[in-house]
């Protein structure tokens, strides 16, 4: 895999580098090192001492993804991001599965987080399913003060997926399970390219340069990696990991999600043993941080406020 340079995308290697989608430039960059020795992108924003965010991106996205969140949030937290295997900054790697997700999550909170500190974690899409599969582990414990999972789902992905418009059935998830699988190149970001990428992930309203911000991150990503993580993504059942996430947990989804419908959502917070209630974002897509970047900012600052002061207050 060639190395890509943070929020540049292979659409005529032309960066995202104004407005709000520019990646912030981080206080400071760090590798850490997985379990299986996959070296992971971590970036740090923000001033030391400050209350923690970890971010947790999706399949096909990096850290350029949160640029709004960071933009916003590293005025008064420390906000960590990270690349997950194959994607951005990270090398690949050939070990792909949830736990290697959870493995990638301990290796980052331990090299980022002085022993016993919280955070929020906020995990988008497979960031969510990451956060899901590192639930049970003491790494994860020890950090987790309270989790933000949105857009996302647990199991059953690709039959509840709404992407292609037909009954729900055993076509639909066959041709579904296609589109999502496939092995074809991206190609540079066209109009048409815009499109499709738009009517498969974002609600029907979303502002062009929202769009063209998705395109560039998504069309970023290596068809081989891409490929690789959707046959994870059509396995996956991490319901175990749901009811094991025992931390108040937020959940947010956009109402026209195509990827991870509003149901998705709905079965986690009855799922979660914590879970402080479901957010549907009216006429958002799969792309919420993007689409809607004030309400999840707004989620993830609430969570803070709530449990981490709380956490700090009692063992003051």
């Amino acid at each position: 895999m060639l190395p890509q340079a943070l929020g540049f995308a292979r659409a005529g290697g032309t960066p995202i580098d104004s407005g709000p989608y520019a990646p912030p430039a981080p206080a400071r960059e760090l590798t850490a090192v997985s379990a299986d020795g996959a070296r992971l992108h971590v970036e740090v924003h923000g001033p030391e001492g400050a209350p923690a965010v970890v971010l947790a991106h999706g399949w096909t996205c990096s850290t350029a993804f949160w640029a709004a969140q960071i933009r916003d949030l590293a005025a008064d937290h420390r906000v960590i991001a990270y690349d997950q295997r194959g994607h951005g900054r990270s090398p690949a790697s050939r070990v792909c599965s949830t736990d290697a997700l959870a493995d990638d999550l301990e290796a980052v909170l331990e090299a980022t987080l002085a022993p016993g500190e919280q955070a929020v974690i906020a995990g988008h899409s497979m960031g969510g399913m990451t956060v899901m599969a590192a639930s049970a582990r003491a790494g994860f414990r020890a950090h987790a003060a309270a989790v933000l999972l949105c857009s996302t789902g647990s199991s059953q992905l690709v039959a509840a997926s709404t992407v292609v418009p037909m009954r729900p059935g055993r076509l639909r998830t066959w041709l579904t399970r296609r589109i999502l699988g496939s092995r074809a190149p991206l190609g540079p970001v066209t109009p048409l390219a815009r499109r499709i990428l738009k009517y498969g992930t974002m609600g029907p309203a979303s502002a062009p340069h929202m769009v063209e911000a998705c395109a560039r991150i998504v069309h970023a990503c290596p068809r081989t990696v891409r490929h690789t993580w959707s046959q994870v993504l059509d396995l996956l059942d991490l319901d175990h990991g749901v009811r094991e996430l025992r931390v108040p947990t937020a959940v947010v989804v956009g109402t026209a999600d195509r990827l991870t419908p509003p149901s998705q959502a709905r079965a986690l917070c009855e799922a979660l043993p914590r879970c402080t209630g479901v957010t549907e974002l009216p006429g958002i897509g799969h792309m919420a941080p993007i689409e809607a970047p004030e309400p999840v900012t707004g989620a993830i600052r609430e969570l803070v406020t709530t449990h981490i002061q709380v956490v700090s207050e009692e063992s003051a």
